[in-house]
């Protein structure tokens, strides 16, 4: 036998205890005057928002400790390095990257990696508890509802049992996610104190370093990318590594289709909004999404995921950048001549 059927109670849990905290009185740092090629929004003072108006939350952030830590390391950067501000954003982005986001984003390929592995014992298990339950609900007449229940109560179990037998629980893949998303956001808030004038450095305002901190054509890292080029950058590097994630999923699953289309979504509506903040920060996004894109192909590397212990899958290929040139010829190219 399998497993041992049973259905227990379940104890009600006691609810939640939510409690208040009173938002914090802490005023931020004085901001200078705002400068007229930004958006009211995009350098209006933190400070000019009290904790009880609508900006208080942003207020919290903007003087936050994480965001303060973000400013240090930029400030670290700068001063350890002596590069000019673009230099020291782009170092810290990809010192950053390398040594966070890259071994959590191995970690969780090795977790979907294993989870993947345990696919065949999953299914095999499902169908034999099909049978012992359909079994049991002709011995003992349980109706359809009761087996249903039985069933997907007992094979949660067992599929958890398998988790916990591999340390390979899917939640621990989400890892990269929590630490990635708020590490983006305080360096983003933390660039945008910089470019307001809410910081400064050796009794310099970092923000009149930024104005002279560019290169190219967006020399003052506080003013706005008037010819879009950065902004449509960030979006374009973003689509492609939404196309990428698409293209190795082979299961076409009506969640997976939306989801892909909400990223894109998101993709695109990326770049009205970096058309509306400082340079400095379009800066940091589109050389953290250009990581990301190098990121997702180093990961698809046989011997980059031999060197991180990653498990070998039935999906893996010998020559993964063949395959995906070969993907992206027959979606785009090879569909865009069969329609012509």
């Amino acid at each position: 036998m399998l497993c041992r059927l049973s259905v227990r109670w379940l104890r009600p849990r006691p609810p939640l205890q939510v409690r208040v905290l009173e938002p914090s009185l802490a005023r931020a740092p004085a901001v200078g005057a705002s400068r007229s090629a930004l958006p009211v929004w995009a350098v209006a003072s933190v400070s000019a928002v009290g904790p009880s108006g609508a900006g208080g939350w942003y207020e919290a952030l903007a003087t936050s400790a994480p965001v303060q830590g973000a400013e240090d390391v930029l400030l670290l950067a700068h001063t350890a390095s002596g590069l000019p501000w673009w230099g020291s954003i782009l170092l810290t982005t990809v010192a950053l990257r390398g040594a966070v986001t890259l071994p959590l984003a191995a970690y969780q390929h090795y977790i979907l990696a294993k989870v993947e592995n345990l696919q065949p014992e999953i299914k095999n298990i499902a169908q034999r508890l099909n049978q012992e339950v359909a079994v049991h609900a002709h011995q003992l007449g349980w109706s359809k509802r009761v087996a249903r229940l039985t069933y997907l109560k007992t094979m949660r179990r067992l599929v958890s049992e398998l988790y916990v037998r591999d340390n390979c629980h899917p939640f621990k893949a989400t890892v990269l996610v929590w630490i990635q998303l708020p590490m983006w956001i305080f360096m983003s808030v933390a660039l945008r104190n910089f470019s307001t004038g809410a910081a400064h450095s050796e009794g310099f305002s970092v923000q009149e370093q930024l104005t002279t901190g560019g290169v190219l054509w967006f020399h003052d890292l506080t003013a706005l990318d008037s010819t879009w080029i950065l902004p449509v950058s960030v979006g374009v590097i973003n689509l492609l590594i939404v196309e990428i994630f698409a293209l190795q999923k082979l299961g076409k699953a009506r969640f997976q289709k939306y989801v892909t289309y909400f990223v894109r979504a998101v993709s695109v509506l990326m770049i009205p909004i970096a058309a509306t903040v400082p340079s400095s920060i379009v800066l940091y996004w589109l050389c953290s999404s250009f990581m990301g894109l190098s990121q997702s192909l180093l990961l698809r590397s046989p011997r980059f995921r031999q060197l991180c212990r990653i498990p070998l899958t039935k999906l893996d290929s010998d020559t993964p950048y063949k395959d995906l040139l070969a993907a992206c010829h027959s979606k785009f190219i090879s569909r865009k001549s069969h329609t012509s």
